[in-house]
């Protein structure tokens, strides 16, 4: 249990910054097993952004920070627009019983601490180049792209409860390979026969994806096949499959330039987080927190 200045702290808000964390981690770049190996470390820092979250909630309140009333009827039209109009938007409210009041009260509460939360951080300096560039050079491991295929593909699937379908699934794809080996367009061939939803809506297409993303059958067959190549008969727990091999990529390094937004935007985020830990700090040293 978290208490901050004897209010409890509800567990969803600490699953609600570990969710935040895990989140941001992925979408840098760390990979999933490193982000599973971190669990308990992330979870105590989610804590501790719950406590922050409280603070900062409690002294945006203390300073009265006003909200205008235009920028709470901006979300709140956003948030009606996204849900698909004023019924739906109510009948959201309904279910999760908050009456409009209530809701246009915890718009001004969230807006209260953005507003605080950017007099703490604001005007901290953009991440210069050579600091972008020293940190891909320190991180390059972190940044390795993996090995990835672009295919298409045509599933033919054995129909449940007919007799023989087996049989029959694999004369029908071998028919259709053949077809295809002699001149046929493969797109074509998915849009008529395939079973895979892709082969309507994409010509087969599977777009790129790495190791594991497939069925282990699937996998070991695309990967190991040459690029422009059509890959024999794959049966895999889903049914029978012919794959087309568009093209690959090596697993490696991208270059900085590929990679240079997502830098900067990470040092800038880790500069303003490094600000606004330093603020909470001063206002954790005036609370009372206990943590049981």
């Amino acid at each position: 249990m978290i208490k901050v200045n004897g209010k409890e702290i509800p567990q969803d808000a600490v699953n609600y910054e570990l969710q935040r964390l895990m989140r941001f981690h992925a979408e840098h770049g760390v990979p999933e097993d490193k982000i599973r190996a971190e669990l308990p470390l992330l979870r105590k820092r989610a804590e501790q952004q719950a406590v922050g979250a409280r603070l900062l909630f409690d002294e945006a309140a203390r300073l009265e920070i006003q909200v205008p009333d235009d920028e709470v009827d901006a979300s709140v039209a956003e948030m009606m627009e996204k849900a698909g109009g004023d019924e739906r938007f109510a009948a959201i409210l309904k279910r999760q019983n908050i009456n409009t009041v209530e809701f246009r009260n915890r718009i001004v509460l969230g807006k209260r601490v953005d507003k605080l939360v950017e007099q703490a951080v604001g005007g901290m300096p953009e991440p210069t180049e050579d600091e972008i560039r020293a940190h891909f050079e320190a991180h390059k491991g972190e940044y390795t792209k993996e090995a990835q295929v672009c295919a298409q593909h045509i599933l033919v699937m054995p129909k449940e409860g007919v007799p023989d379908a087996k049989l029959e699934a694999i004369g029908k794809i071998n028919q259709i390979r053949a077809r295809i080996a002699t001149g046929a367009d493969f797109a074509a061939e998915a849009a008529a026969h395939s079973d895979c939803p892709s082969g309507k809506q994409a010509g087969g297409s599977l777009g790129w994806f790495s190791r594991g993303m497939m069925v282990k059958e699937f996998d070991e067959a695309v990967f190991a096949m040459p690029v422009g190549g059509l890959s024999d008969i794959i049966e895999t727990q889903f049914g029978f499959h012919i794959i087309y091999k568009a093209d690959e990529e090596s697993a490696g390094t991208p270059d900085f330039d590929e990679v240079h937004d997502k830098i900067r935007d990470f040092l800038r985020h880790a500069k303003r987080g490094e600000a606004l830990e330093a603020y909470v700090d001063s206002l954790r040293d005036k609370a009372k927190i206990e943590i049981t």
